[in-house]
């Protein structure tokens, strides 16, 4: 029996209804090429090779990694990587369909995970991910409120957001000490906000939320000017976490072509 490493984050689930959701929740068809995250003991993975996808997983612990390889000798479906999902190349992955990417994602972790898929977007069909309740909320956050920051802006620009339903700590053993909920983050065919210049952008956002108590007057006082702020329909005098993603965009796209 394998038992769970801290240091990997692991919580593997056992609950068979949550799983039974969970797969009713991704439907995958026997066409799809779908990618889990984390595999862990192949609670998922079960089930999703019985829809007869072809299926790729990716898992960092060299001794799941031995099992799963061990449980799944000869099965032409599944390909085992023994990799980093955080440096992974899921380009590698991709053929003539599009990626769905699941699984249930370490919870110290999955933001960097996430920001990661990101460069990945144009390849993925749409990603399940179990996360922790207070990751999702940050992920599908408005604004005006204190969940709204940095993350809710940069996945809604490339994803549309959608909670699916809350998985309670008694389905995993060892039990974590928050619940958790399933997401769906499906990528835009085409680009939702028109952004002239991603990187610049993240700087921004990323600059803008680096001291949420400032006005966005003071925390973007080394990028533009109040009358900059005032031209994209931002009051100066607003905090980070109260300013449309469209007013960020706009500023965005005034700035990068500001002449330096």
């Amino acid at each position: 029996m394998h038992k769970a490493r801290k240091r990997f984050g692991q919580n593997f689930l056992h609950d068979a209804n949550v799983i039974h959701q969970i797969i009713m929740a991704i439907s995958p068809y026997k066409t799809e090429h779908l990618v889990e995250i984390g595999p862990g003991q192949g609670a998922l993975t079960e089930p999703l090779l019985a829809s007869s996808c072809l299926l790729d997983i990716v898992e960092l612990d060299r001794d799941l990694v031995a099992q799963l390889e061990k449980t799944y000798s000869g099965n032409d479906a599944i390909n085992i990587h023994s990799a980093d999902a955080l440096t992974f190349d899921y380009l590698s992955l991709v053929d003539t369909k599009k990626l769905r990417i699941v699984g249930n994602l370490p919870y110290n972790i999955s933001t960097p995970l996430l920001f990661h898929l990101l460069e990945y977007t144009e390849h993925i069909q749409d990603m399940h991910f179990m996360l922790q309740k207070e990751i999702v909320n940050r992920l599908q956050a408005q604004p005006g409120t204190k969940q709204y920051g940095r993350l809710s802006i940069m996945i809604q620009i490339h994803c549309q957001v959608d909670a699916l339903f809350d998985v309670a700590p008694e389905s995993f053993e060892p039990k974590p000490k928050v619940m958790s909920s399933i997401v769906r983050l499906v990528p835009y065919s085409s680009q939702k906000y028109q952004i002239e210049d991603i990187p610049f952008f993240e700087k921004l956002v990323t600059t803008a939320f680096s001291q949420r108590r400032k006005t966005i007057r003071n925390s973007l006082k080394t990028i533009c000017s109040e009358i900059e702020l005032e031209a994209a329909d931002i009051n100066p005098s607003d905090r980070a976490e109260n300013i449309q993603i469209l007013n960020y965009v706009t500023l965005s796209n005034q700035l990068s072509i500001k002449p330096m």
